[in-house]
């Protein structure tokens, strides 16, 4: 909850961008009467100074005097009670809570002082703060967010137990649990720098390089296919490979966004830059006959376009394409000449069948793979090469319009690249090419790069970002809920090298990260969202990690890292329902088999028109947009799915077959082997009790013959053990499903 709709203590000094434009943006300020329309214009979203201009023609009134309470239209009408004079107007349906008019109230008896939206404004190095008689602080993190709970007369939760903070790291970083093994060493030891050194020891395996893959997979709108109608195949996985490469040496932050936006420019360009560009093209390409090839190749540079600000600005700039950005400080001009930026390629609109690889491509040949492009996986492709999609600006630049309404036959004034003047004019001295855009994007003086880049690697380890609208860093989106906090992450990565590990480890460091997730029913009142985070978030984990944990503790996962995609279990006939009738590979699903069918699933093949639906159902995106925050829903589908899908009634059964050569004969022992390896706790004495009583359950009712043993065992395409009897088997796997099944199970504490 933003402190704009606290009912708590208003701030000593009142910020014009963090408290009150939210509001006037919010609440779309209108009124009645003789004035309506001087007062809406004098209180306009993105020329609030207006405001202190005389209203219409009476120069004895204004919106806003200064300082005037008296003399100040505005605060008269939002305190008015006839409803003719009101603001907002009965009829708009919207209101100010006391608290917000207090705001604005105060804020006028302060002087009114106009501040640019804070997001635009660089940061600033804050003062770091020091809270009295604070034992709790681990870093400078613990002391943003004790000074704020201090203010909110909240006090930090106790530290988490062992076995929670070793899941929470674990999935954090690499997006596995640890193995009991892995737990009990961390439970047996008390040096001081035990929980630093697992830190360490998982920011450096090849499981975070593909747990961060992973999520940026989703950024970047990767997928296997081309979207619209045939939907057929792609081949952009080397690109993923790249990425994962990238992560794994720990390129920084700068040079990873660099190499996507313009590795082909780069002086001394390599295949590895260039194959990485892929980042531009993983858009959705048609192959539709009757198409207007031109006006899809305008929807192919308006995705780039778009791509560009969602992931690395936190903006909407396809809300300028049509008219003038309503809430932002963008024109549909500057739009245009951002797009100006990624309109050079000599690419078609429209893709000519199933075997067409759309221009500018890059060849990959095994020789390649050899060397510099050591890094892609082709220990399974049979051709000589693949080619993959890449950047490659024409000789000469074409020409860019203002569209009118956006659309692609509709050109107006002719713009060249540019960037929004309200984010950062764009710098004389750099080359108006993608090469340049990267340069302005890091610019010490571009406001939004950094707070983008750690709000959202916040978001990877708190649930939320210190701005929850991670996707919307302007006016309508969140405010901060710790600004000063986000501006000293801001300059601490830009200033230390854009270390994306380093950062992430100095979040796990924290004390407020390492906090337990209990809460108290006065906490759950006063905080419900814990905005101000006196507790750990519980978190349910996502539709990759809810899969891979199953393969993981059943032993099933194959580590492979890289190479082409895999078909794991699906429902049957669901692509053939949606095919377009174009033919080719993606008409049929033609599932995977052996080792192939245990891939983490990041290497899922993803087809847009029919994304994974196991996955889809846990909120996963569809990849047709840049997506960097998914929803989150709770449907009766998802129990479903944990219940029925074969790959999880697989991983039980595989699950319960390892147990035999770890936990030896005792049921006890093996349900709490099961038990801790899908949680990293030992089951409590009750717990254990049901567990037992379920297996015995389960036991009868393959005595009856309302379960069948091998029916059930031959779900899944592995093998089973031939040293324990079916029905014993059958029940331990029929119990170790329903551990699955539990919430603690899926979530991360």
């Amino acid at each position: 909850m933003s402190e704009t709709g606290s009912t708590g203590q208003l701030p000593d000094s009142i910020d014009f961008s963090l408290h009150i434009k939210p509001i006037l943006s919010d609440r779309c300020f209108t009124c009645h009467g003789p004035d309506k329309n001087a007062v809406e214009a004098g209180l306009s979203l993105n020329k609030a100074e207006d405001a202190y201009a005389a209203i219409g023609e009476n120069k004895d009134r204004y919106a806003i005097v200064p300082g005037d309470l008296d003399k100040s239209e505005l605060v008269k009408r939002i305190f008015e009670e006839d409803p003719n004079l009101m603001m907002p107007p009965p009829e708009s349906n919207l209101m100010l809570s006391s608290y917000e008019k207090e705001l604005l109230k105060k804020w006028v008896s302060q002087g009114a002082v106009y501040k640019e939206h804070w997001a635009f404004v660089p940061p600033i190095e804050p003062r770091i703060p020091n809270p009295v008689d604070d034992n709790w602080s681990e870093n400078e993190i613990d002391k943003f967010i004790l000074e704020k709970l201090t203010f909110k007369q909240f006090t930090p939760s106790k530290k988490a137990a062992k076995e929670q903070l070793i899941r929470r790291a674990f999935f954090s970083i690499t997006g596995l649990p640890p193995s009991v093994g892995q737990v009990n060493a961390f439970l047996q030891d008390d040096s001081p720098k035990a929980y630093e050194h697992i830190l360490d020891s998982l920011l450096n395996t090849k499981a975070y390089a593909e747990n961060m893959a992973a999520e940026w997979m989703e950024v970047a709108r990767y997928a296997d296919t081309h979207g619209y109608q045939d939907d057929f195949e792609r081949i952009m996985w080397p690109w993923r490979d790249w990425v994962i490469h990238a992560f794994d040496k720990n390129m920084p932050y700068n040079e990873f966004v660099t190499y996507q936006l313009a590795g082909d420019m780069l002086p001394d360009a390599t295949k590895e830059s260039i194959l990485a560009t892929g980042f531009n093209r993983n858009h959705k390409i048609t192959a539709e006959g009757g198409v207007i090839p031109e006006e899809y190749r305008i929807e192919y540079v308006e995705d780039r376009t778009n791509t560009f600000g969602t992931a690395f600005l936190g903006m909407t700039m396809e809300c300028a394409r049509c008219h003038d950005h309503k809430y932002d400080p963008v024109n549909q001009k500057e739009h245009f000449q951002l797009f100006g930026f990624f309109n050079n390629l000599d690419e078609d609109g429209l893709m000519r069948g199933a075997q067409t690889i759309p221009k500018p491509s890059m060849a990959i040949t095994k020789k390649d793979v050899e060397g510099v492009l050591d890094f892609v996986n082709m220990t399974k492709v049979q051709a000589p090469k693949v080619e993959v999609m890449v950047m490659q600006d024409m000789s000469e630049a074409r020409e860019t319009f203002v569209l009118n309404r956006g659309v692609y036959d509709q050109p107006t004034e002719q713009v060249f690249p540019g960037t929004p003047e309200a984010i950062l004019p764009f710098p004389e001295e750099l080359p108006r090419n993608r090469l340049g855009l990267s340069k302005w994007l890091f610019h010490e003086k571009n406001p939004l790069t950094a707070r983008v880049a750690v709000n959202r690697i916040w978001q990877r380890m708190f649930g939320n970002g210190l701005v929850e609208s991670s996707y919307d860093f302007g006016n309508q989106g969140a405010l901060p809920s710790h600004p000063e906090l986000l501006d000293f992450l801001a300059i601490k990565f830009r200033t230390e090298g854009w270390d994306i590990k380093q950062m992430m480890k100095y979040m796990a460091l924290s004390a407020t990260y390492q906090q337990s997730t209990e809460i108290s029913k006065e906490m759950n009142e006063k905080d419900p969202e814990n905005t101000y985070l006196a507790r750990a978030p519980r978190l349910r984990l996502s539709a990759e990690m809810i899969r891979d944990q199953a393969l993981k503790i059943s032993g099933l996962l194959n580590a492979e890292v890289g190479g082409p995609s895999v078909k794991p279990y699906q429902p049957e006939g669901i692509w053939e329902e949606t095919t377009g009738g174009g033919g080719g590979s993606t008409a049929t699903y033609v599932q995977s088999s052996g080792k192939d069918l245990y891939r983490k699933s990041l290497y899922t093949f993803w087809k847009r028109t029919v994304p994974p639906p196991s996955m889809m159902t846990f909120d996963t995106s569809s990849r047709d947009l840049c997506t960097v925050q998914r929803q989150e829903t709770n449907t009766p589908l998802q129990a479903l799915v944990l219940l029925n899908d074969p790959q999880l009634i697989e991983a039980a059964r595989a699950l319960a077959n390892k147990t035999l050569d770890i936990a030896g004969q005792n049921l006890n022992d093996k349900i709490t082997y099961i038990f801790q390896s899908a949680t990293s706790r030992k089951p409590k004495e009750e717990e254990l009790t049901i567990l037992n009583d379920l297996y015995q359950a389960s036991l009868e009712r393959i005595k009856t013959g309302e379960i069948v043993p091998d029916e059930y065992l031959s779900i899944g395409e592995s093998v089973n053990s031939e040293d324990i009897p079916a029905d014993q088997l059958a029940a331990l796997a029929l119990t170790a499903h329903t551990i699955l099944n539990l919430d603690e199970t899926i979530s991360r504490g």
